[in-house]
């Protein structure tokens, strides 16, 4: 896995061994970021269930002016923090803490962000638990971008009951990447 474009372009990051992570591949990863490119400048990125921290650095590398991650697991955080390390971007900063006590935390620094990113482990439902917190809190706005990567079979019918609207899915052969902004209540 490497860094697609930007600053640390061509740097290989470093992921954890085994199969407790799943990281996106270099391909969804590049076809991702061709959707947001736009809106990465000067942007304030969050990135949930960070693994290796390789979207969150491809932001940081993209021209985000900074990148929070948040993962639970130790082995996970430092792998992170070597990652940061090797590509030298700055702006990036690593809570190692459960999902929640990650966006508590955050909220209570009234942080905000113009794009979250997640990619919890499928299947079970911390998507929607996510998205179940961020509906009424301070850590999104009207313009935030929030794009979930799930399982093909993972159900966002909920969406609406809580604010949210789809905007946008890609689907790709084993997973999508959904696309979501507050609900226009106007």
């Amino acid at each position: 896995m490497r860094v697609i474009a930007g600053i640390a372009r061509h740097i290989t990051l470093d992921t954890l061994p085994g199969f407790d992570t799943r990281p996106t591949t270099d391909r969804i990863k590049e076809t991702l970021f061709n959707m947001i490119h736009n809106d990465l400048p000067g942007c304030d990125f969050l990135d949930i269930f960070a693994g290796s921290g390789a979207i969150g650095i491809e932001a940081l590398s993209r021209g985000a002016q900074s990148a929070v991650f948040i993962e639970n697991s130790k082995a996970a955080a430092d792998i992170i923090k070597g990652n940061l390390a090797k590509t030298k971007l700055e702006g990036g900063r690593l809570l190692t803490c459960d999902y929640l006590a990650g966006l508590m935390a955050l909220e209570n620094e009234n942080k905000v962000f113009d794009i979250i990113f997640m990619d919890p482990p499928y299947d079970h439902e911390f998507e929607k638990k996510v998205l179940e917190y961020l509906a009424f809190s301070r850590l999104v706005y009207s313009d935030t971008m929030i794009i979930t990567e799930a399982s093909l079979n993972t159900d966002m019918s909920y969406l609406s009951d809580l604010g949210f609207t789809m905007v946008k899915e890609k689907r790709y052969k084993t997973n999508k990447h959904c696309f979501i902004k507050k609900a226009d209540r106007s």
